[in-house]
């Protein structure tokens, strides 16, 4: 049996600054419209990965966890466009997030970035990329990234061949 599902990109970092530079590659290449859930035990890295993905997105102001306050909505001063950086954690069902209007920031214009993914996944659109973080060791993470959809597919295979060349 495949460790990996048709599509999915298996990677490692070995460090945090390699971890925000995974995300900043991602960033680089997000548009309106794209989802990216991230998932994981707590401390394995999902915000250092989201910080890296507002750098390489352009965000005006670093992203830094929403926790108590549930959504941050940052500017890209290049083009003023929009990306939503969502925590779930505190969640405490997926009724929970249809009643905050979370299905509302799915509109297409604005990237959305969700952190504690697993506790909405009822919500989520048919389509979205959900990344995966696994804790390893003290400073190295796994990430599986799987697309859910063709767009999202395609996606993997351009930040394939941003982040490594291939």
């Amino acid at each position: 049996m495949p460790i990996l599902k048709p599509g999915e990109l298996d990677i490692l970092s070995h460090s945090a600054a390699q971890t925000q530079r995974l995300g900043q590659r991602l960033g680089e290449i997000l548009r309106p419209g794209d989802v990216v859930c991230l998932s994981g035990d707590m401390g394995a890295g999902k915000t250092v990965f989201a910080t890296g993905i507002g750098q390489g997105w352009g965000s005006t102001l670093p992203l830094t966890s929403p926790t108590y306050n549930l959504v941050h909505q940052h500017r890209r001063a290049a083009d003023d466009q929009l990306l939503y950086h969502l925590d779930c954690y505190r969640l405490q069902d997926e009724e929970e997030a249809t009643t905050i209007g979370l299905d509302d920031l799915f509109d297409g214009r604005a990237i959305v970035l969700i952190e504690w993914a697993e506790r909405v996944e009822g919500v989520l659109p048919p389509a979205y990329l959900w990344v995966e973080i696994r804790l390893i060791e003290e400073t190295r993470r796994n990430f599986i990234l799987e697309p859910q959809g063709a767009h999202y597919q395609q996606l993997i295979d351009r930040f394939r061949q941003k982040a490594f060349g291939y």
